[in-house]
């Protein structure tokens, strides 16, 4: 009884040990993100400059955060129309989407290895045994039967233990880099969002300087007429109305050039929205859009709102993983084998209870030396940890720094578009007057053209400034993290459920 026990005893031990916790290698503890606690407020928050008169302002309370679409922000129908394409068909998204789900793979084939291995390799066998080979005999060699036939059905068994969990320390490495790949995967989605949102205010904004470039030569082709007919009457001179006819032509010259910047602009946007860019157009609208009350929320957030920052936390979380695998080479190998099937030179016998045959036997292999090379590979992965500690924290940095360039680009340009305002009402009043002036005669028509040249770059900039100010507040937005949140990550658990035929289908 003793000696039926230990076997069993042992094999239970050998199965419950893989489970019952035993994993060499350093426990994950996520490092600090900086060196000392965030501020309470950013730096280049409006809040902080109430008395500069920029005019725009954060969203109360203070902690609040964009949530889920956040281009909805803008409260702007054909953006969001848009906006959707890109979350279905760019194809940069469903590359990403494609790579998760191959990282979401690597975890069953990580996983499989806990498992035993079974084959089956049946076979057939005929052969001859040489004449000069058989049963000595005092006469001499007594010859046996030559041929032979041997009909084999053999079924192999073989599983390693994971007694140190290098096994489970490689499916964890895979659950984070599954982790990684979804972090990822948002960070090309709002990426590809954002730039869609800032490809469509460009085009408003140019839509907007071709209206001013439309109104300009108008107006100058009027000035021409004008000109023209006081030279025709013998009032003016031919040199004014050389003046008036370049001016014109400059105009539209200009006018004409926009439609480049507008096109590739357009372009872009069909390629993200992933249709022909021959088959897609956005109809004309010039920018009369502000830019929104975006909640930004307190500094301490922003570690759980950006997806790059999760994917860095995770690459530490994996790459510490990878010390435990490598750990585990210092511990000795297990290997049960087994193997039973049946066998016989006739066909008819094979599946006769007298024709099994089986073997078990444990085996343990452990590498004497070699070396160093298992200390250096342990070396490896803990520099190859310290190097993401490092990414880690640079990405942090990196984020604050984008959220403050961006809270200073809004609040600066807000309040230059409202000194430009002021510029470009006072250039008005300035053709107003020259007009006047040149009209009664009191001033050449030189003076007149440089008013208008006045006018009109004062309305260009403000164009400009007012497309700059809706992208930057696109570009706040997406360092902020958008809408997302580190509660959108997936779980381990989560990424390790076994995939739907529908997202393992072959696109055609």
């Amino acid at each position: 009884m003793t000696t039926c026990r230990m076997p069993i005893a042992l094999a239970t031990a050998l199965v419950l040990l893989p489970m019952s916790g035993c994993r060499v290698g350093p426990k994950y503890q996520r490092p600090p993100a900086l060196a000392q606690a965030p501020p309470t407020t950013y730096k280049e928050s409006p809040q902080n400059f109430a008395a500069d008169g920029s005019g725009w302002k954060v969203a109360q309370p203070q902690d609040a955060m964009l949530r889920g679409k956040w281009w909805e922000i803008y409260n702007d129908p054909e953006l969001n129309a848009l906006e959707e394409k890109v979350s279905i068909d760019n194809q940069n998204i469903k590359q990403a989407f494609a790579s998760f789900m191959e990282a979401r793979t690597l975890i069953a084939q990580a996983r499989s290895q806990l498992y035993p291995t079974i084959g089956v390799g049946p076979g057939y066998t005929r052969s001859e045994n040489s004449a000069n080979t058989g049963s000595s005999t005092g006469s001499g060699t007594v010859s046996t039967n030559r041929q032979t036939n041997l009909i084999s059905l053999p079924f192999d068994v073989s599983w390693e233990p994971d007694l140190w969990g290098r096994i489970r320390n490689q499916i964890r490495a895979e659950q984070y880099n599954a982790q990684i790949s979804a972090a990822d995967l948002e960070n090309v989605r709002l990426s590809e969002q954002a730039n869609l949102a800032a490809y469509y205010f460009q085009i408003r904004g140019q839509d907007a300087l071709q209206a001013i470039l439309n109104e300009t030569v108008a107006n100058d082709q009027k000035s021409l007429d004008y000109t023209r007919a006081q030279y025709d009457t013998g009032i003016g001179a031919e040199i004014s109305v050389v003046e008036a006819t370049n001016t014109l032509q400059n105009a539209q010259a200009a006018a004409t050039n926009l439609g480049v910047a507008r096109a590739q602009y357009e372009h872009a946007i069909a390629v993200l929205i992933g249709t022909n860019p021959s088959s897609f157009s956005v109809p004309v609208k010039p920018l009369n859009a502000t830019p929104p009350t975006i909640p930004i929320g307190i500094p301490s957030q922003l570690l759980e709102r950006r997806p790059d920052i999760a994917a860095s936390e995770r690459s530490m979380a994996a790459a510490n993983a990878q010390i435990g695998v490598a750990t585990a080479a210092f511990y000795p190998t297990v290997t049960i084998s087994a193997s039973a099937g049946l066998e016989s030179s006739v066909w008819k016998r094979l599946f006769d209870w007298s024709s099994r045959f089986w073997s078990v036997g444990p085996s343990i292999s452990e590498t004497i030396y070699e070396g160093g090379l298992r200390r250096a590979t342990v070396q490896q992965y803990t520099e190859a940890y310290n190097g993401t500690v490092a990414g880690y924290r640079q990405t942090v940095l990196t984020a604050f720094q984008q959220v403050e360039d961006y809270l200073a680009s809004v609040r600066i340009l807000t309040q230059q578009v409202e000194q430009q305002k002021a510029a470009e009402v006072s250039a008005r009043r300035f053709v107003e007057l020259e007009t006047t002036r040149y009209q009664t005669g009191i001033d050449p028509y030189i003076n007149l053209v440089t008013a208008q040249n006045t006018l009109l770059s004062d309305q260009q900039a403000l164009a400009a400034i007012h497309t700059q100010e809706m992208t930057a507040s696109v570009q706040l937005i997406v360092a902020l993290g958008g809408g997302w949140d580190s509660t959108q990550l997936p779980t381990p658990a989560q990424v390790s459920e076994r995939l739907t035929p529908a997202e393992t289908t072959i696109q055609r």
